[in-house]
């Protein structure tokens, strides 16, 4: 009786094994009337991050600036996050352009898809955006400072606004100085300044800048940054942007001041092209997508205001100046890295568009 029961278990795993369906049991279709679970496998395609605009339109009126605090905790993606809800809390209008500074080995790509991720779930327009890799910040730790550029909802700039462009120097205090002469040469005081911004080639060098910065513009939002890790030539400089004392009769750029006056309702503000590549047709494609997206907002490369160029190496810097627009004035700013590993510079500009009726 033993040698069967235990024959039979045999043959029964013998069986089992031979039979493809042993152990099977079959999938229950849905009776009808009756919904499928909502947690049913379903394949699913992760949704791809918002593109920024290449371009925006900003009434020059409006024109307001921030600056996020700096913080050493986490890492970049957090830094980042709560750098831009800053800015979502603090803002008194839509926010139009970020310029990030970053420090550190983070993926800068990050910067662009979080801030659209974020805006997004806001509901917001999606701003302007432009990245650079410095060579520090001035709190250990921290890995990216933001510059804002919003649209109030007051008039705050009835007579328009002045950009300056960087003004090199041996140091933040000189730079600081032709900063100041630029303003007065236009009859705006220094109290008119919106936002001052100065790279520095080090912090060890330029050890009271932050004061010099405060004493001279004590109501504008303030920023500094290390340019690179290597020394850089000349040590400092520094831009701003400020507010008009007196309607400007038109909008007037000038190369030797570095500075440009602009009375004009509206100004678009693109957001960072990058040059990939060294070649002079590298360039030109930089150059043609630039156009491109200044041309979308109604503007032309020939009414570009003043330009920011960042360069990673000091070499690339006349030959892409040549093909700008020779009579505006420029920041040329030399930086550790672009978000692209193969750019070789990136460029943004502000332009006065054909006619007020700019917006898309």
């Amino acid at each position: 009786m033993l040698a069967w029961l235990l024959g039979g278990s045999g043959l029964a795993q013998s069986n089992k094994k031979l039979d493809p369906d042993a152990g099977y049991i079959p999938t229950v279709a849905p009776e009808d009337g009756k919904k499928k679970k909502k947690n049913q496998d379903v394949t699913q395609a992760l949704a791809l991050p918002p593109e920024l605009p290449a371009a925006v339109v900003a009434e020059t009126d409006r024109l307001a600036f921030q600056v996020t605090p700096l913080t050493a905790k986490g890492l970049l993606s957090q830094q980042t996050r709560e750098a831009l809800k800053f800015l979502l809390r603090s803002s008194h209008g839509p926010i139009v352009k970020l310029r990030a500074f970053v420090a550190g080995s983070g993926d800068l790509r990050r910067i662009g898809e979080i801030a659209g991720e974020m805006f997004q779930e806001k509901h917001m327009a999606l701003p302007a955006l432009s990245v650079a890799q410095v060579g520090a910040l001035p709190l250990e730790g921290s890995q990216v400072v933001l510059e804002a550029t919003e649209t109030d909802r007051r008039n705050v700039n009835p007579s328009g606004v002045a950009f300056v462009a960087a003004q090199p120097a041996q140091s933040v205090a000189d730079s600081l100085a032709k900063i100041k002469s630029a303003l007065a040469s236009a009859g705006i005081a220094v109290s008119g300044a919106l936002i001052v911004t100065c790279f520095v080639s080090s912090f060890d060098a330029q050890p009271d800048t932050q004061q010099a910065m405060s004493a001279i513009f004590p109501g504008a939002a303030l920023n500094y940054v290390q340019m690179q890790r290597a020394p850089v030539t000349p040590p400092a400089s520094c831009e701003a942007v400020a507010r008009l004392s007196q309607a400007a009769s038109s909008t007037n750029a000038s190369p030797d001041s570095g500075i440009a006056l602009v009375a004009a309702p509206e100004i678009v503000i693109s957001g960072m092209q990058l040059a990939f590549g060294s070649q002079d047709s590298d360039f030109k494609l930089a150059f043609g997508r630039l156009e491109k997206a200044l041309a979308a907002r109604n503007a032309r490369f020939d009414r570009v205001v003043i330009s920011h160029l960042y360069v990673t190496s000091p070499a690339l810097t006349a030959r892409v100046i040549a093909l700008e627009p020779a009579n505006i004035p420029r920041s040329v700013l030399p930086v550790e890295a672009l978000p692209s590993l193969d750019s070789s510079f990136g460029l943004e500009v502000i332009a006065v568009p054909d006619s007020a009726s700019s917006r898309p």
